[in-house]
């Protein structure tokens, strides 16, 4: 009986275990892994973009620990001391001995800032450096939706051709079947299906290659996409639905402000701006207020030394103002004026990479898109040929070496084809991201 429900029970805590991890799967691993889906996960999980949003976090409460120094500065202070022996002062010609064996104090300290260009600079920058940490983590989200979907397009590609290799496998071993039985049937010599045998064997090397090519970029995917290394991934994809989605506005200018490059700048410039102003306060006093109330204790015998209070108080302004410092304080200034100046030359370079970029992408999108185009109709003539001539050599009237010419023109047409449709959807990312039309949602 006892091993009856010793097993009861370890059976219910294997079904609670497999259920709690059946249910955490759903949240770890893909069960359809599209591009949007690939996209999604990586902007979940992807370890750059988690760094970014600690980083705002950190960012957030250093801007709180500054501006913290806006409210009053509370403090105490305790002291407890005995005299082994009593100091000597000397006093109308004698030596006297002065003080007291025993003294205690308690010190409430309140220190409230007036005017201070350290928070100055701290409360007007606060909204700059939140906007600085949120685009720094959309930088890195833009790349990793681009590397993201350039690795996922890259998969697809290695599979397409395998998917290539694996039909123009299957037509070789037919083709080769046939050649076989002729010879056999003494119609034709055997370089027929010697030559059969060659392609058949050239294929099969090309589709190992690709295999294990497939296996590398797999890895690279999922490490882009923040994925579990032995975790499975399915890609789901429809290749006549991407083959529409090639096209692109090409009438689209290019505007430097959707640019994270040319916000992060602008946000530096708004930084180096307020450093300045920053600098040029430093001629300004610094002016606090402060009150204080001192709690003291003095008794020659330990025991009674908190008997009586001997408290004393104060209020009061500070100000504090430097006069000359060497002329610190106008180098500063200067300083602050060129790194401004030379970050305004910064933008003007950025604007000049930004048209170079997206010029370059264009003319890289357009003149895939055409090879892409021009491919497809390559293919498809590519396909009506090798039919035709199959037909015409089972019917006696071709010979078999133009079927093998026609064989490999089709798989060639077919992967020029793949190659050329991914290569222009990798481009499209480039000229999105030029134009700085990525969506991070």
């Amino acid at each position: 009986m006892k091993r009856v429900f010793y097993l009861t029970a370890v059976l219910g805590i294997w079904l609670c275990n497999a259920t709690a991890y059946a249910q955490q799967v759903p949240d770890s691993l893909l069960s359809k892994a599209t591009l949007q889906e690939c996209v999604q996960y990586a902007l979940s999980h992807q370890p750059v973009v988690k760094q970014s949003g600690i980083d705002e976090e950190i960012t957030e409460h250093g801007i709180k620990s500054k501006l913290a120094d806006w409210y009053p500065q509370i403090g105490l202070d305790f002291n407890l001391q005995h005299y082994l022996k009593l100091p000597t002062s000397y006093f109308n010609g004698a030596a006297v001995k002065t003080g007291v064996a025993n003294s205690s104090s308690a010190a409430f300290s309140l220190n409230q800032n007036i005017f201070n260009r350290d928070l100055l600079l701290a409360n007007k920058t606060a909204k700059d450096v939140r906007r600085q940490a949120k685009q720094n983590t959309q930088s890195n989200k833009i790349d990793v939706v681009a590397n993201v979907s350039k690795a996922y397009y890259d998969m697809l590609l290695t599979q397409k051709q395998l998917d290539v290799l694996n039909e123009d496998i299957v037509r070789l071993e037919r083709s080769l079947k046939d050649a076989y039985n002729q010879y056999q049937g003494g119609i034709v010599d055997k370089t027929d299906y010697k030559r059969a045998t060659i392609s058949l064997n050239n294929t099969k090397a090309q589709k190992k290659t690709g295999e294990e090519s497939l296996v590398a970029k797999y890895a690279y995917l999922k490490q882009v996409m923040g994925y579990p290394p032995t975790g499975q991934l399915n890609l789901v994809y429809d290749t006549m639905k991407m083959s529409q989605e090639v096209e692109l506005d090409t009438n689209v200018a290019v505007a430097y402000e959707t640019r994270i490059e040319y916000q992060l700048l602008q946000t530096q410039r708004s930084l180096l701006a307020a450093e300045l102003r920053y600098n040029k306060w430093s001629f300004l006093p610094t002016v606090s207020a402060f009150a204080n109330y001192n709690f003291a204790y003095l008794h020659p015998e330990f025991s009674k030394l908190y008997s009586h209070n001997y408290p004393n108080s104060l209020v009061g302004v500070q100000l504090s103002l430097p006069i000359f410092q060497g002329s610190k304080r106008l180098h500063n200034i200067k300083q602050a004026e060129l790194q401004l100046k030379r970050t305004d030359w910064d933008v003007e370079a950025l604007r000049n990479q930004i048209n170079t970029e997206y010029t370059q992408a264009m003319s890289a999108y357009k003149s895939n898109l055409n090879e892409f185009l021009v491919l497809k109709e390559n293919m498809e003539l590519a396909k009506e040929v090798y039919d035709l001539i199959e037909m015409q050599y089972r019917e006696g009237v071709k010979a078999y070496l133009e079927v093998i010419t026609a064989q490999t023109d089709l798989r060639a047409a077919q992967l020029n084809y793949y190659n050329a449709m991914y290569t222009v959807l990798s481009s499209k990312i480039d000229l999105e991201r030029s134009l700085g039309t990525i969506s991070t949602n």
